[in-house]
């Protein structure tokens, strides 16, 4: 047990920091969603790509890197559809990423793709939106999405959706909801209660723990007390991998939670770093990821292109360059408005098929999987159009 508890007492620290940034405030989104600037397509069309490139940090780089080397790719594979795609570094800051967003505009960009976090990408969208220049961020945060921002990144909602329907299929429509107490578990626990209510399932508790070491040990016993009284059938854990998810899984099982009545469910992906699946606490949880036999067709070819693995937010990119080949293919000089972004066939991109919503999230084709002998086995497939098993 010493070692969890030391790889967990590191990975909350870690993890603090990114929290930090995510509690702060976005400004309002742009309530005008962007009609798009008319496309020609005898000439190759103006794309911009906003990477987080020159902050100086060696992961923005890797990031940076990774995420043109995909798009890149996503643009070989688009045949006759020609795209010019310009390259545009942030450094991550908000008021770069607004200065570089109007100057790609400027230049004649009719798209912009990323930029990576959320108050780059609202600064991104209040500087381009008089233009009705549309933005696909790489953020995975609602709360930015609307008007002429798109967020690309996996949401905790569709997420949950995807979960909570297929536990209350298997039986396990009993459900309580477990949270980190930081702003992140709280966003969870939201889309958690969402998601149950809507999926015919029944919200049977919801308990929370104070985001450190001594907060999960202490609140551990009570959590099992809480479950075995509400007769829960399965635990929605908010926590991730490289924050309390290896505590919170132990805790709770050593505190007399049985695994054979009381499944985890993971609102976070399970299988990243993959020596999360050796962990005792996780055997037999489920979580959900994208379809893995399209994404690991990207991987190889990602691998034999530029001879190192992608980023795993990387295929962000990959997917949003499909997007916009997709809709430049049908000709139509308005190819790029939100009406069109938001067609409800969607796309098909490497982490499988996906949607753009009308408020600017997106809706994304999920397969469920089980940590089973410290192996994934996916147990519900992705589905592969929407209307179909899964949604």
């Amino acid at each position: 047990m010493l070692s969890v508890l030391s790889r967990a007492r590191k990975s909350l620290g870690r993890a603090a920091v990114a929290l930090a940034a995510l509690a702060v405030a976005a400004c309002e989104p742009v309530t005008t969603a962007g009609s798009g600037p008319a496309v020609d397509r005898s000439q190759p069309v103006p794309v911009a790509l906003l990477v987080p490139a020159g902050s100086g940090q060696a992961s923005d780089e890797l990031l940076a890197r990774s995420l043109q080397n995909a798009a890149r790719l996503a643009a070989a594979d688009l045949g006759n559809v020609q795209i010019d795609l310009r390259v545009y570094n942030t450094a991550g800051q908000p008021s770069r990423a607004a200065t570089v967003a109007a100057q790609a505009v400027e230049e004649g960009a009719r798209i912009i793709l990323g930029p990576v976090f959320a108050q780059e990408a609202n600064a991104v969208g209040a500087a381009v939106a008089p233009s009705g220049v549309n933005v696909l961020s790489f953020s995975n945060n609602p709360d930015i999405a609307g008007g002429n921002v798109f967020v690309l990144g996996p949401t905790f909602q569709n997420t949950a959706n995807r979960l909570s329907r297929y536990a209350v299929s298997q039986g396990s429509g009993r459900i309580m909801v477990v949270n980190d107490r930081n702003t992140a578990g709280q966003l969870g626990r939201t889309a958690v209660e969402r998601a149950v209510a809507q999926s015919g399932g029944t919200l049977v508790a919801a308990m929370d723990y104070e985001f450190s070491q001594n907060g999960i040990v202490s609140a551990a016993p009570g959590i099992v007390e809480r479950a075995k009284a509400s007769n829960a059938q399965a635990l929605f854990l908010t926590a991730d991998t490289a924050g309390a998810l290896p505590l919170v899984t132990q805790l709770l099982r050593e505190n007399g939670l049985p695994a054979d009545t009381a499944r985890f469910i993971g609102l976070t992906r399970w299988d990243i770093p993959s020596a999360t699946l050796s962990l005792p606490g996780v055997q037999g949880g489920w979580f959900a990821l994208p379809d893995p036999g399209v994404y690991g067709q990207y991987e190889q070819r990602y691998r034999a292109a530029y001879g190192e693995a992608p980023h795993p937010i990387s295929g962000l990119a990959y997917d949003g360059v499909a997007a916009v080949g997709a809709l430049l293919k049908r000709g139509a000089s308005d190819g790029l408005s939100g009406r069109a972004l938001t067609q409800g066939s969607g796309f098909v991109g490497v982490n499988g098929i996906f949607r753009l919503l009308s408020d600017g999230t997106n809706e994304r084709g999920l397969a469920v999987a089980q940590i089973r002998n410290n192996q994934v086995v996916v147990i519900d497939p992705a589905p592969r159009s929407f209307g179909g098993a899964g949604f």
